[in-house]
């Protein structure tokens, strides 16, 4: 098991929470659960209730639909961002393409840290703000 210090180490590394103070990851950390997976295992299934956000803190992970590959998760990456803000059916699936570990954090457990803690929210929608800025511009490059 992780200390909360430890957690709170990797999570800095996190691109969707780089913006979030330090102090507030330690709140994060808190709610964060470890979890395990073997190679193979379904972490979550395409049009499952998606209700949490997990981060790879060793291993990888298949981000997939109908067969084709959308993405690949490793080392500090996260994936199932959108469930935090999102009450719609997973997109993909997500498979474990070798021993994985994971931290995950919970929906619900996120909206009530953040009734008590609204920089975290201010931050991280400042990250994602800017993830679909540099999204765009791949889609549109400013002219």
């Amino acid at each position: 098991m992780y200390s909360i210090i430890e957690k709170v180490i990797f999570l800095q590394d996190i691109d969707i929470l780089k913006e979030v103070r330090v102090e507030d990851l330690a709140y994060l950390a808190a709610i964060a659960e470890e979890v395990s997976f073997d190679k193979d295992d379904s972490i979550y299934e395409m049009n499952e209730v998606a209700d949490s956000l997990y981060l790879v803190i060793d291993g990888k992970v298949r981000l997939h639909r109908n067969g084709e590959e959308i993405a690949l998760a490793g080392k500090r990456e996260a994936f199932g961002t959108w469930s935090l803000f999102d009450d719609q059916p997973r997109v993909a699936t997500a498979t474990a393409v070798e021993e994985t570990e994971t931290l995950k954090i919970a929906r619900d457990d996120f909206y009530d840290l953040l009734s008590d803690h609204v920089r975290i929210a201010e931050a991280v929608l400042r990250s994602l703000a800017r993830r679909l800025r540099a999204l765009s511009d791949l889609v549109q490059p400013i002219r």
